[in-house]
């Protein structure tokens, strides 16, 4: 079943003590491209959360907002990085030497200066369990979102497959008649012109297999519908197929333009028409499919 690739999905969920909140939202693009604002003491787990979502994501641009109340002192605690703090404290020491200055180096000052405190959370795979699960809701709400507007995507892109075939069908119907006319048209401009002793039968046959060779869309109406029935066989696929459709749309397009600049005939001319907007139709809805 197909999906859009435009979506949005929240999980909220509270594991002992901790309130988790995942928020995603995904819209149009050509890759997989994912976004991820967390609470800094949660960016270990980064990599983790972006391998986790592209594997029920496949294509679109993902941004993803972690956010975390924790009430909760598990799991949870602070240390000092003495080593910066001695190196702070040396260099402290050269400038009251050196300017003759007061020392009023104290513990709470130093512990204030950049990188002193290190706030950790010393059971990573708590943390990464319990926000797998809320990201799991999150997960199972814009998947769903994304498969009801596939859903109407794939109704409206069935609707203009039917259009487009009738219209090859009324091509194919009327390039039959076209060698038949063109054979009346000769027959009518000899006699208007009293040439039919000099243009004998013979003449006209050899006029109407060059004609019938150089407008002949045969081969072109055969590969359209083929690629019209591969289409209807990928709206059934499971799996992202956004990027197999874009193709097959350019090669529906390549045929139709073929059999428009065969066309020697008003009405199919106007068919051909048709058939480019229904194409370009589809193809603007196909670039909201994962």
């Amino acid at each position: 079943m197909i999906k859009s690739m435009t979506g949005y999905g929240r999980g909220i969920q509270e594991i002992n003590g901790r309130e988790y909140t995942v928020e995603i939202k995904a819209v149009n693009h050509r890759y997989n491209d994912i976004s991820i604002r967390m609470p800094r003491y949660l960016n270990f787990l980064e990599d983790k959360l972006r391998q986790y979502v592209s594997k029920s994501i496949s294509r679109g641009k993902i941004d993803i907002y972690v956010t975390l109340n924790n009430l909760s002192s598990e799991g949870r605690s602070v240390k000092i990085d003495k080593e910066l703090a001695g190196i702070y404290v040396a260099e402290m020491q050269k400038l009251v030497e050196e300017f003759h200055i007061e020392n009023d180096i104290t513990a709470t000052s130093l512990i204030r200066l950049p990188d002193v405190i290190i706030s950790g959370n010393e059971e990573n795979d708590k943390y990464w369990e319990e926000l797998k699960l809320t990201t799991d809701i999150a997960l199972s709400n814009i998947i769903e979102a994304r498969t009801k507007e596939g859903e109407h995507l794939k109704s409206d892109i069935e609707a203009r497959l039917n259009t487009l075939e009738e219209n090859v069908s009324k091509v194919e119907e009327r390039s039959s008649t076209l060698l038949d006319e063109y054979r009346q048209k000769l027959e009518n401009r000899v006699n208007e012109l009293k040439a039919n002793d000099i243009i004998d039968e013979n003449r006209i046959g050899i006029e109407i297999v060059l004609f019938a060779d150089k407008c002949s869309i045969c081969e072109e109406i055969t590969r359209l519908r083929s690629h019209i029935k591969s289409f209807r066989g990928m709206l059934e696929a499971d799996g992202p197929i956004g990027k197999k459709i874009d193709f097959l749309v350019q090669e529906m397009n390549r045929e139709i333009n073929t059999i428009g600049s065969k066309a020697n005939c008003l009405d199919i001319t106007n068919s051909v028409i048709d058939m480019k907007n229904e194409v370009e139709n589809i193809r603007e809805q196909i670039q909201n499919i994962e």
